[in-house]
Order: C-alpha cells, then sequence, then structure tokens
C-alpha cells in the first residue's frame, strides 16, 4: 500500500501539528479524494483527511471542521450544539456544521453561508475556547445547549458520552445547575427532564 505523505498545510492556514491533510499547494482535494479511495488516507470531515489508523483527536476534528468555514467568518463563529459534542468525540459526524453567533454581532450577513446552521446566542468568557484553528463552545456549555436544544434521541447518548469523558470536566451535578441558571430558556422543564434520565 502507498504509504500517506507528510500532512501539509493548505493555503493561507498554520502548518499542520496534527496530521491532517486538507487540500492545498501539494494536494488538490480531488488527489485527496483518490488517496482516500486508494486507502492511502481516511476522511475525517468533508475537506479533512488522516492517515489510516490515526486517532480522530478533537483538535484534529476542530481542525477538520474549520475547513468546512469560510475564512471571512471563522473568527466570528462558535462551533455548538452537536457540532462541538462531534469534536469532543461525543456525537456523529454532524450533516450540516451548527454554529453560534454572539447576539452582539451581526447574525444577517452570515445567512447565506452554505452548509452551516447558526443560532444567535448570549456567549459568556468561559463558554468558548479555541481549539484546531476554530473557537468551540466549551465542554460545560457544550452539554447544557445539547440538553437545552436537541431532541432527546440524540441528546441523551451525547450527553452519556460527555459524563464518561472525565477530562471533559462535564459532571451531572454541574450540567443541572447550568440547565436551571439558564435565563428564559424556554426548554428548560425538558432539558432537566433530560438530565434526570440520566441519573
Amino acid at each position: 500500500m502507498p504509504r500517506a505523505p507528510a500532512p501539509v498545510a493548505a493555503a493561507g492556514q498554520d502548518p499542520e501539528p496534527f496530521g491532517l491533510y486538507s487540500p492545498g499547494p501539494l494536494f488538490s482535494w480531488p488527489e485527496l479524494q483518490a488517496m482516500a479511495a486508494d486507502g492511502v488516507l481516511t476522511q475525517l470531515y468533508q475537506r479533512g483527511y488522516l492517515p489510516p489508523g490515526a486517532h480522530a483527536s478533537p483538535q484534529l476534528r476542530a481542525r477538520a471542521a474549520s475547513l468546512a468555514v469560510a475564512p471571512a467568518i471563522r473568527q466570528r463563529v462558535v462551533a455548538g450544539r452537536m457540532t462541538a459534542a462531534w469534536i469532543y468525540g461525543c456525537a456523529a459526524e454532524p450533516d450540516r456544521l451548527a454554529l453560534l453567533v454572539d447576539a452582539n454581532r451581526r447574525v444577517s450577513s452570515l445567512r447565506s453561508v452554505r452548509g452551516c446552521t447558526f443560532h444567535e446566542v448570549r456567549l459568556g468568557p468561559f463558554d468558548v475556547v479555541s481549539m484546531g484553528g476554530l473557537m468551540v463552545s466549551s465542554p460545560l456549555r457544550t452539554a447544557m445547549d445539547v440538553a437545552l436544544h436537541v431532541e432527546a434521541g440524540l441528546a441523551l447518548p451525547a450527553l452519556r458520552a460527555f459524563l464518561a469523558i472525565p477530562e471533559l470536566g462535564v459532571r451531572l451535578r454541574l450540567l443541572r445547575l447550568a440547565v436551571d441558571a439558564s435565563p428564559r430558556a424556554p426548554h428548560k422543564k425538558a432539558a432537566l427532564a433530560k438530565i434526570a434520565a440520566l441519573e
């Protein structure tokens, strides 16, 4: 089997320290797709590829997701909800990226971006982390948003996964307190019921 070449940065990106391949000066997207078809690379998400057997870390998933976000808006949006749950390894790959936009920023100019859904939210200073070239909602904020905004069939497995990964720091009591403290959340009662189902 041919060996995968060393990872290179896509145009305008930092060098890839994590082993992610993306379209750039050395390989075009069709070439990466061909290498994936030959088993030399494995597609991680859209235009991001990994060598076979490479571990898809949260940093790598965030980097792959960042490739699907136009550079012009990358610093204005935050990957959240089930997209962030996927980045943390707690959910399946999303069909569309769920991107959060702080209510203090204008969201109207982002509506035409394809392949993404936008949610206007209020973000606190501890709600966002930077990872793999993308802003991502923190594990606790992500778990809270999943409880509040995702239907139970998808939310419960994701929430169980968050609780099962100690390094994410999401604890059941902390999650319950965060949801309970969320102001004017329309789905708070349903979210607390989901959390009760995890006990």
